[in-house]
């Protein structure tokens, strides 16, 4: 297990404090347990309190012992209810704030009425684009992580190869990954940002399955096992000429990587083979078109173009009615963080730091899905991929 240097959360409040000067603002309040780990290296329950100038204070209530031990700040203080966070700031010296940043995105409404009790006079702001601009910036130590995530799928991605047969139902397959990838270290939870959005290790999807709807806001869906979680691997039997999808996003000391790679038990149909191929050819221009500078909606943009060209108008990131806007999306602590490569992003550029995950897919209905998916880093040295797991489609047996 390894504790997040105290250097390393130093600086990613120091680079909150800028954007929030820029944007005017007295504090931060940070809660939401991502953010939480990001900028105190811990996610024990309580506020961080990030004032425009001067030390964070980390308000714990549960469990402030443990937290301490493992957050790197200097000041990780008990605390009991929310109405002693004014004690705390005239202990410190700190002036009541008049303009608050709160992650608005994720923060329940009954939240946020109680800050304003103990705020009445403030203004409150979303200061989540200010977290998630710090947070799409990835520092040495997030991509050594990030790299060693990768390694992780790696190991799932020769397991793959030894469990998938004829026969097995997709569960059994997805139980003997997540078990390779448990042993490695991975922590059990992928974490997403979007309201109501919830991942468990993979997408583990074979044949006709692959090409199923579900709720996420992602390409594939699959049945799952039951309504109460109607996505990714159920008890359909993998067959002969399907394509089985092992889309895993592998976990280390709390920091992602994704991979998706295709199997199967004798060769896909012509169709499914010039897809593939097809999908490696986006991603070829995705390669092209990513620098510092670049715009992210522009990416999108021109790799749909070609998938349109290719035929796969109605097939492209999804079935028909079922499509979704991007290609692919930032990654670190959360699988859905800043970069987006989706439409109307635009305005939002390409920079030094940027990782993310590229995933261009098609769908078949009643067929199955194919596709590529890597995880990338825009480094001083241009893009470079995490997964070096290989490319090609795998033929078992």
């Amino acid at each position: 297990m390894r504790l997040t240097p105290a250097a390393e959360l130093e600086h990613r409040c120091s680079r909150l404090q800028k954007q929030m000067a820029e944007a005017g603002l007295d504090a931060v309040i940070i809660i939401q347990n991502a953010d939480l780990f990001y900028f105190t290296g811990t996610v024990q329950s309580g506020n961080l309190y990030l004032p425009a100038s001067g030390y964070p204070l980390y308000l714990v209530r549960k469990d402030a012992g443990r937290a301490r031990m493992e957050s790197g700040l200097k000041e990780v203080l008990p605390f009991s209810s929310m109405k002693d966070i004014p004690r705390f700031l005239a202990d410190y010296g700190y002036e009541e704030p008049g303009r608050i940043g709160m992650e608005l995105d994720v923060l329940p409404v009954n939240f946020f009425e109680r800050y304003r009790k103990v705020f009445p006079s403030a203004e409150f702001v979303d200061a989540t684009p200010f977290v998630r601009k710090v947070r799409m910036i990835k520092s040495k130590y997030e991509i050594h992580l990030m790299q060693d995530a990768a390694d992780q799928v790696e190991k799932v991605y020769r397991r793959a190869k030894e469990v998938i047969r004829e026969g097995a139902t997709d569960i059994e397959v997805a139980a003997e990954l997540e078990f390779t990838a448990r042993k490695d270290g991975h922590q059990g939870l992928i974490r997403m940002r979007g309201f109501n959005s919830e991942l468990f290790y993979a997408q583990i999807l074979s044949g006709a399955d692959s090409a199923v709807p579900a709720y996420p806001d992602t390409p594939l869906g699959g049945m799952g096992l039951n309504p109460s979680f109607g996505q990714s691997a159920g008890l359909k039997k993998i067959e002969r000429n399907e394509p089985v999808i092992i889309d895993f996003a592998g976990c280390v000391d709390g920091y992602l990587s994704d991979l998706t790679r295709i199997f199967s038990i004798g060769d896909v149909s012509p169709r499914m083979r010039r897809a593939y191929d097809d999908m490696l050819s986006i991603q070829e221009l995705m390669k092209k078109l990513v620098f510092p500078g670049a715009p992210w909606g522009r990416v999108y943009d021109e790799c749909l173009k070609l998938a349109v060209q290719m035929g796969y108008a109605e097939n492209f990131m999804g079935s028909a009615g079922a499509q979704v806007s991007f290609i692919g999306h930032g990654l670190g602590i959360e699988i859905d963080e800043y970069p987006f490569i989706a439409r109307g992003f635009n305005d939002m550029l390409f920079e030094e730091g940027m990782a993310f995950a590229f995933e261009p897919k098609v769908v078949f209905p009643g067929e199955g899905a194919i596709g590529i998916e890597n995880t990338f880093y825009l480094s001083s040295q241009g893009l470079k991929r995490l997964t070096m797991t290989p490319e090609e489609l795998v033929v078992l047996g």
